[in-house]
């Protein structure tokens, strides 16, 4: 395999001095050098071939034994090291200390077509940040972080990517719900793919263990790499990267509420320095409109994460980070003024993204209003989220009686819906009718425009857990179905309509299809 590897990382960031793979506080450091754990009979079921490209891997390649052991982390390219990266984070709310990669292992930096990826294979083993834990992951959690990857890229989502997933040949012990209640399930190893896996915690830990020298390295690392486009020097190019990634978090968060998507576990060490989601956990989509919704069980009771909190809580997490850099910079007011400026972009930024999704190239005053007001009517009885917007699009102005019968399929008990809910939903149809006159293109314009932004399909719960439960059965059919329907989002694909449907009854109790655990 001919790849243009430059591990720029280990070159020019500060290396934890000690090399035995044990359980420590990591001071001074960026990383620890680590192997992954060989895996007994590595067994290669999926491939992006579409990221494979894009690092320069051949279809040769992909085919070969190398390809497999590479990615399970069984050998390490000719003239690289592997390591695993030192951060700390705020968990819920609160200040964790250091964390890292604890089943997690960077083994190539990848320079192909002007584009840097880093490699990270997840589950490949204990690492001095495994805490207690085994580093070791399952197949049913690889089977969504790789399914969603890919998924939020084709979605328009700022994301990492996936390169492949693998079976280990190894049992691992998981307690699933955390309720005592342990089973052995096969092991699985993903590559990931993303161009760097600096996060907010990378940050954290160095300026809560006052390594000022090497947090000022990182935040030049940073910047040389990732951040081209910042030209100043001095206090001013780290109040732009602070800046550059405000902007950054701000957009991936504005296409999450878009689609409708809910992360589940934003921490500080789960949220990327270069505004991507990372670390697919306890993820979903809404399936009924609720803004107080999580899918993480260990969130049920405060619901810190919830879809309707997402934005808040991406500024709060960059208000931790804009404190890491006070001692590069050591002023408050210029760091309040970024921080105080998201809050309007935001507001900008939901609005824009709003009138998108409902088909509205004008500004007039009044948006703000039927926004708001649709997004009240659709908690007032079950609605699902992707099917009403896709739905949405075939609206025609001059037929607003005709609302019902056009989106009727978004509601999960229609012919349930109360008489004073009907008339609401009446009343906003006509003034959603009544804003669409001002518009100039014409009903099939925006219907394109509108299905352009709007989903047909997303990664529902239920459907990773269907590909779950047929790969337990060696069965990764579905796997390979789900992977190329979510490849084209927003197509039709008439031949795919059974995945254009509501969350079935079975699945709203089902484990895996409702809420999950950090485990799953």
């Amino acid at each position: 395999m001919k790849l243009n590897l430059q591990d720029t990382f280990t070159k020019e960031l500060p290396a934890d001095p000690i090399l035995k793979n044990e359980r420590r506080q990591v001071s001074n450091a960026c990383f620890s050098f680590v192997e992954p754990r060989k895996t007994s009979q590595p067994n290669l079921i999926h491939v992006s071939m579409e990221m494979a490209e894009a690092l320069g891997f051949t279809k040769e390649d992909v085919a070969s034994d190398e390809f497999r052991d590479v990615v399970t982390g069984n050998v390490l390219l000719e003239g690289t090291k592997s390591y695993a990266m030192c951060y700390g984070g705020h968990q819920f709310g609160h200040w964790a200390g250091q964390l890292g990669d604890g089943r997690a292992i960077n083994i190539a930096e990848i320079v192909h077509d002007d584009k840097r990826w880093a490699l990270q294979i997840k589950g490949s083993g204990e690492t001095p940040y495994s805490r207690n834990a085994d580093g070791l992951a399952v197949l049913r959690s690889s089977i969504r972080e790789y399914l969603c990857s890919e998924a939020m890229y084709h979605l328009g989502v700022p994301t990492t990517r996936a390169l492949s997933l693998s079976l280990t040949g190894d049992e691992v012990l998981r307690d699933m719900l955390y309720d005592g209640n342990s089973a052995m399930e096969p092991g699985a190893i993903v590559c990931r793919v993303a161009p760097s896996f600096i996060r907010f915690g990378s940050f954290e830990i160095l300026a809560a263990r006052e390594n000022f020298e090497e947090l000022k390295q990182l935040a030049d690392y940073t910047i040389k790499h990732f951040y081209p486009t910042i030209k100043t020097a001095g206090k001013q190019a780290y109040l732009d990267l602070l800046e550059g990634v405000c902007d950054r978090s701000l957009d991936m968060v504005v296409e999450w509420q878009r689609v409708g998507f809910v992360h589940g576990v934003m921490n500080t060490d789960n949220m990327s320095i270069l505004g991507l989601t990372i670390d697919y956990g306890p993820y979903g989509w809404l399936d009924n409109y609720d803004m107080g919704w999580t899918p993480n069980t260990t969130d049920k009771q405060h619901k810190r994460y919830r879809f309707g909190s997402q934005p808040e809580i991406v500024l709060w997490n960059l208000h931790k980070l804009a404190n890491t850099f006070y001692p590069l910079i050591k002023e408050v007011e210029p760091l309040e003024e970024i921080l105080n400026s998201f809050i309007q972009k935001y507001k900008q930024a939901y609005l824009t993204m709003m009138r998108t999704k409902l088909g509205l190239t004008a500004k007039t005053n009044a948006d703000f209003v039927l926004i708001k007001d649709l997004e009240e009517h659709l908690h007032l009885t079950e609605t699902d989220m992707t099917i009403f917007y896709r739905k949405l699009s075939s609206f025609k102005r001059t037929e607003p009686s005709n609302w019902f019968e056009i989106v009727r399929d978004a509601f999960y008990l229609p012919k349930e819906i109360k008489k004073n809910t009907k008339k609401k939903w009446t009343t906003w149809f006509a003034d959603y009718a009544a804003r669409l006159t001002e518009e100039q293109a014409s009903d099939e314009e925006r219907k394109v425009n509108m299905d352009a932004v709007n989903p047909k399909y997303v990664l529902r719960n239920y459907m990773a857990q269907i590909a779950i439960d047929a790969a337990h059965k060696e069965d990764y059919s579905v796997i390979e179905e789900l992977f190329e329907l979510l490849k084209k989002p927003y197509d039709e694909q008439l031949d795919m309509e059974k995945w254009f449907v509501k969350r079935p009854d079975w699945a709203r109790s089902k484990i895996g299809c409702s809420m999950l655990s950090c485990s799953s």
